[in-house]
């Protein structure tokens, strides 16, 4: 398992359409179905990542309470299912059901998406506020695979609130470093 960090794509860039199949309730949804006036947060993610099991419980957790504040979540899997099966739709459903994800989880096949954003690792996290403008990306918090450092959601959490409460996102930002995005050969 290789380290990769997260590209820092500049702030205030604007966030790619998409329109992308969700993996639980098979409908297509679009960046405009789910943008919230407040901050949208774009996930890249997927199943066998050993970084993205690792934050799962609490990235869960997170994401239902600042839902419930009026900021939506939407998860891109765009790895390669070919050589990757278990990150394929069929089991994508699965863990979303299992984790009781309350966002939709989006398959991205062709990969246009995660090149759009310039997505290199999962977990890679992309906040947008109400224009949809990048304010945020980076890391969920400090914690890895055996590192001993509490899975919080506290970097997130907290340019989530500096835009909950009108103020400025710190632009001290720390990438996130997980597997690197399973690109098709």
């Amino acid at each position: 398992m290789a380290e990769t960090p997260s590209k820092m794509v500049s702030l205030g860039t604007k966030a790619p359409e998409f329109t992308l199949p969700d993996t639980v309730s098979g409908k297509r949804i679009s960046l405009k179905d789910i943008a919230s006036d407040i901050a949208t947060v774009i996930m890249f993610i997927c199943n066998h990542c050993p970084y993205v099991k690792h934050i799962n419980k609490v990235l869960t957790d997170v994401s239902k309470e600042y839902i419930a504040k009026g900021i939506s979540f939407v998860a891109i899997n765009s790895n390669d299912i070919t050589n990757y099966p278990e990150d394929s739709p069929e089991n994508m459903k699965k863990v979303a059901q299992t984790m009781g994800y309350p966002f939709p989880y989006l398959f991205d096949e062709s990969q246009e998406v995660a090149r759009a954003f310039d997505a290199t690792c999962t977990p890679d996290f992309f906040v947008y506020d109400k224009n949809l403008k990048l304010v945020y990306r980076g890391q969920f918090d400090s914690a890895r695979p055996g590192n001993g450092v509490p899975v919080t959601g506290k970097d997130l959490k907290s340019a989530l609130d500096s835009l909950i409460e009108g103020r400025p996102v710190n632009p001290e930002q720390m990438p996130s470093v997980g597997c690197n995005i399973k690109w098709k050969k």
